[in-house]
């Protein structure tokens, strides 16, 4: 078996309340306000992760058995990518809006300023240990809070490295890291802070909802669901193969918007699995289990997780597994049904059931009665049958024709929906979410009109019912 990874550092509860209380009086000395200081602090972060990537990358490698260029690809790429994105476009989210002010209140001046929250606490998954703890991160730092970070005690190298970067890269009273494991998770949500972001499963999303409310925290939740990837018999069947491959075995399936399971066209189903079967051997050999830039499963308990519910279904491809290197083989399970064992919970894992339909009138009613999927996919060549379900499905975000690659942008937020999450980050909406927005009148002293004054009289309700139309 695998050697058991040395735990992370524990934190008792009067360090975490030592770190929130120096961070608030942080805070309310105003340092974080000006924009020029969040940029400084956003390009010592972005200067930090490029010379340091190797060690980030190794980290990754020893929790995931990712490979450089897949950490790159979906880690520290995407997080450059949002630095530089921030850095340039920073002070235009900063600036106060002005809008547009009734004549009822003229003369003024009306506009909004957008304002930190306060002490932000980040809670981070272990799946994209780096990218899901730093992405909202800078969000955070740009909108000008000061930030908790609670990164996973499931991938311990990559929290042991984002400290040791928090540490080096920032003031404790700006960005401090709590480690450790449920007790930790605990007592932070039993603290009172300004704005909680977390990504996580959807039971642990409802109890870090339920604590929130004690203080009537605002919360941003990224959860997760299952994400259809609904197959079209008119569509490219071989891309359509290709790119499904590539979002569902992408860090062996353990991404929350992977394409969790196929839903296709009953017509063209064995056509569609022998071109999946083809791509699974282009892109991870006929051999996976000894590909060097396959990954791992995170841990023992989610690796017999996931074998329980390969034997429980019919595997068509793939199914083989190491328990000693916690490997699993992209597998395709067939001749699926809703009802079954792999279609009850989010799988997590390189599992791909497949569901087919004999009618696509029947798909966009069954996939509206289950819970809200974070992601959803559509493989079509008909513009009217995407319109159509992009139109008519609830679901966060998704993709025409390709899959995951709607959130690889700052230019789109990201988020859930219903089941699926609440908030979204990235970009300007990443600023948006870690800021409140004031709304503020800047009325002039030079004019006052009367009419709103009393005593009131039939003129100026006559002028006020003509402003007030």
């Amino acid at each position: 078996m695998l050697e058991t990874k040395k735990e992370v550092h524990s934190m008792t509860e009067e360090e975490i309340k030592k770190q929130i209380e120096i961070q608030r009086n942080y805070f309310y000395t105003g340092a974080t306000l000006p924009v020029k200081s969040r940029i400084e602090v956003l390009k010592q972060l972005k200067e930090y992760i490029v010379g340091h990537e190797k060690e980030i990358h190794d980290a990754l490698h020893e929790d995931l058995g990712k490979s450089s260029f897949e950490s790159y690809m979906c880690e520290t790429g995407l997080v450059l990518s949002e630095l530089t994105h921030m850095i340039q476009h920073i002070e235009e989210y900063a600036e106060e809006q002005d809008v547009h002010t009734p004549i009822s209140q003229f003369a003024a001046r009306s506009y909004k300023k957008p304002v930190p929250y306060g002490v932000v606490l980040i809670m981070s998954p272990w799946n994209y240990p780096f990218l899901l703890s730093l992405d909202p991160l800078i969000d955070a730092l740009a909108a000008g809070n000061t930030v908790i970070l609670k990164p996973s005690a499931y991938s311990p190298s990559t929290t042991a490295m984002i400290e040791t970067l928090v540490r080096d890269c920032f003031e404790p009273e700006l960005v401090s890291v709590v480690t450790g494991g449920r007790e930790e998770n605990t007592c932070l949500l039993n603290q009172h802070f300004d704005y909680i972001f977390f990504t996580g499963s959807q039971n642990v999303g409802k109890e870090v909802m339920a604590k929130a409310s004690q203080f009537l925290t605002p919360v941003t939740l990224e959860l997760g669901g299952k994400s259809p990837c609904i197959v079209d018999r008119k569509c490219n069947l071989k891309l359509a193969a290709r790119r499904i491959v590539f979002g569902k075995f992408l860090n062996c399936g353990q991404t929350c918007v992977a394409p969790d399971y196929i839903y296709c066209d009953r017509k063209i189903k064995d056509r569609l699995v022998k071109h999946l079967i083809r791509q699974i051997r282009r892109q991870y050999s006929e051999t996976p289990l000894q590909n060097p830039n396959y990954g791992k499963i995170i841990n023992e308990k989610h690796f017999h997780r996931l074998c329980d519910l390969i034997t429980s279904g019919k595997v068509s491809y793939g199914g083989a597994s190491d328990p000693d290197t916690l490997r699993i083989e992209p597998t395709i399970l067939d001749s699926v049904s809703f009802d079954d064992p792999v279609m009850q919970q989010e799988i997590f894992g390189p599992i791909l059931p497949i569901i087919t339909y004999d009618s696509m009138d029947e798909v966009i009613p069954k996939i509206n009665s289950m819970s809200h999927p974070l992601a959803l996919y559509i493989f079509t060549s008909r513009r009217k049958t995407a319109r159509k379900f992009m139109e008519q499905c609830s679901f966060g975000g998704g993709c025409i024709n390709d899959t995951l690659i709607h959130l690889a942008t700052s230019e789109m937020g990201f988020g859930g929906f219903g089941e699926s999450g609440m908030g979204a980050y990235h970009g300007e909406e990443g600023f948006r979410t870690f800021s409140h927005y004031k709304s503020i009148v800047n009325k002039k002293t030079w004019i006052d009109l009367s009419m709103r004054y009393q005593p009131y009289t039939p003129r100026n309700e006559k002028l006020l019912r003509k402003f007030l139309k």
